[in-house]
């Protein structure tokens, strides 16, 4: 790894640069200091996205930044290209995003309803400065519409097979897609570019400002499931209410989200992260997080079928 690190460095004219890895869970991430500058040096996982993904989601993030949107802006390499070939992988260069992501004491908890109404507001941003943006022919990113996140083959996994999951647990999951597929007209009004992992470790509080970080999920999607990913972690909390209410008030600054698409919103995320963890249920922590998850997908499900619309 310190090879193809140093090989890497070399693409962007800073072979003297000080690399030290900060993540190395999806992609291995590093933090590079040179000349003054700190950037983000990615060395992508291999097989994940391919090369015309990849670089869709750069000149995305290119376009935002250039919109004033603090995200991670690329960086060219000394031949003015934003992704290179490595190895068995691809690398690419970002500036560094300072800030404390917002899941810390010091910011979700100091106030979080002004906080969840600031996501909101810098939602509403993203999604209306993606739509005033033309992509380019070739820009690609995958789908996450409703076959790929409650279909046959799932792209985060057969969400139904968990193993840990009672056959009790799967009639619930069973009649909650029927309802899902049942209720999904409510998203045919806004579709569209979304980040889709707009957790709290990707959203980083630096003063005034909320920068977003890890475009690496970016898909197209139903614009309400952005805001569940924010919301889903938050539900077992006594304020959830009122926080997913300064969410939509912040994101009515410029869009619109209806309470209905939400919900389904929320019961989507919910279910497909069931399918998310059954291969990283071996990781640190793994087991933990998985029953977490199953928890709360059973909650939403049970919710979501005695308050959804007929």
């Amino acid at each position: 790894m310190e090879q193809n690190v140093h090989l890497a460095l070399a693409m962007w004219g800073m072979e003297s640069a000080h690399a030290q890895l900060v993540a190395q869970r999806e992609n291995h991430v590093y933090r590079v200091e040179y000349c003054g500058q700190v950037y983000a040096l990615r060395l992508h996982r291999p097989g994940y996205r391919t090369a015309d993904e990849l670089i869709s989601e750069l000149n995305w993030c290119a376009h935002l930044a250039d919109q004033g949107l603090h995200v991670p802006r690329p960086i060219a390499d000394r031949n003015g290209c934003l992704l290179n070939p490595l190895a068995d992988t691809h690398v690419s260069v970002l500036q560094w995003l300072n800030g404390a992501p917002i899941g810390q004491e010091t910011t979700i908890e100091g106030d979080p309803l002004a906080m969840a109404k600031r996501v909101g507001r810098e939602m509403a941003r993203l999604h209306t400065v993606t739509d005033s943006w033309q992509p380019p022919d070739e820009f690609i990113r995958p789908d996450w519409t409703l076959e790929a996140l409650i279909g046959d083959t799932p792209l985060w996994g057969p969400y139904w097979d968990h193993p840990e999951l009672t056959s009790v647990n799967r009639s619930l999951f069973d009649d909650a897609t029927r309802k899902a597929r049942d209720n999904a007209t409510l998203f045919v009004g806004d579709t569209g570019l979304i980040h889709a992992d707009l957790v709290s470790e990707n959203l980083l509080v630096n003063g005034t400002r909320i920068g977003l970080l890890d475009f690496d999920d970016s898909a197209i999607g139903y614009r309400a499931f952005e805001l569940a990913t924010f919301l889903i972690r938050y539900v077992e909390r006594p304020d959830f209410d009122a926080l997913r209410s300064a969410l939509i008030t912040g994101y009515a600054d410029r869009r619109v989200v209806s309470t209905d698409e939400l919900d389904l919103a929320l019961l989507l995320r919910a279910l497909t992260y069931v399918g998310w963890i059954i291969p990283r249920r071996s990781e640190p922590g793994g087991e933990a997080r998985s029953k977490r998850m199953i928890s709360r997908a059973l909650r939403q499900a049970n919710s979501y079928l005695k308050r959804s619309p007929s």
